[in-house]
């Protein structure tokens, strides 16, 4: 009777603990957007961690940000040689992985989350991209998830950003995370643990919206809404821009 007396007081301990430290989040923006000159963009993350009770002692706090892009099929190919020549001899999809998955933490990642934390959230790129219900089981769709992932890191797509996160006296933090000019247009799911010990005692989630504005929002839309206008507009600048630099070649050649 006793042990589980002392089992259960030791579980409202940890979840007081974990309720006493809240995240405070701020963005530098919350929106980004893509112009026909956008070559991509740092979100700065900056927050403070809110306490009703004096900062714990033990394992100091450590924060992880992960900042995810809309979901999106991925296929993917494996060459093999026939006759002599390499070609893609086997492909398989990927029903939903996310187009960009970065992951900052505040330090080495074997120091700032456990791995049943990681399961339990899935912020590891590895643990976040299989579980959008990507395919899994036999020895080739692993192999093919494997190399997606490769593939997106390859790329600057997927990234752990270890030691990205600073943090003051254990209350302020910040994080800056680069993001590539090729950004698929949607919702960038964003999440900040609070870690101790490897163990999440706080979890805050908010989203950056990445969108086309301006000249190149038209023209997409007009892409989508009105195929065959967008053709002419396409070959009228075209046509313009031949004849632009023809004109410009004859004047210098003649002058």
């Amino acid at each position: 009777m006793m042990r589980w007396l002392l089992l259960i007081l030791a579980l409202l301990a940890t979840h007081a603990t974990a309720e006493t430290e809240t995240v405070v989040l701020g963005l530098s923006q919350d929106r980004v957007r893509i112009t026909p000159n956008f070559d991509g963009s740092e979100i700065l993350i900056f927050g403070a961690v809110k306490r009703e009770t004096p900062i714990p002692t033990g394992d100091p706090l450590q924060v992880v940000v992960t900042i995810a892009g809309p979901d999106r099929p991925i296929t993917i190919f494996r060459k093999a040689r026939v006759a002599g020549i390499w070609v893609n001899a086997r492909s398989a999809e990927l029903p939903a992985a996310p187009t960009f998955y970065a992951v900052a933490t505040s330090a080495s990642w074997d120091n700032v989350m456990s791995a049943a934390a990681d399961k339990a959230h899935n912020v590891s790129v590895d643990l976040a991209i299989r579980a959008m219900g990507m395919a899994r089981g036999d020895v080739a769709s692993q192999s093919f998830t494997d190399a997606a992932i490769r593939l997106q890191q390859n790329s600057g797509l997927y990234k752990l950003l270890e030691g990205a996160v600073t943090i003051e006296d254990q209350t302020l933090f910040r994080a800056s995370v680069n993001m590539p000019a090729n950004l698929t247009e949607g919702a960038y799911r964003t999440r900040i643990f609070l870690t101790r010990g490897g163990e999440v005692v706080d979890l805050y989630e908010t989203e950056i919206t990445v969108g086309k504005v301006g000249l190149e929002r038209w023209l997409f839309n007009l892409s989508r809404d009105n195929a065959f206008y967008y053709g002419l507009l396409s070959l009228l600048i075209a046509t313009i821009a031949g004849w632009g630099a023809s004109t410009i070649f004859r004047l210098l050649r003649n002058g």
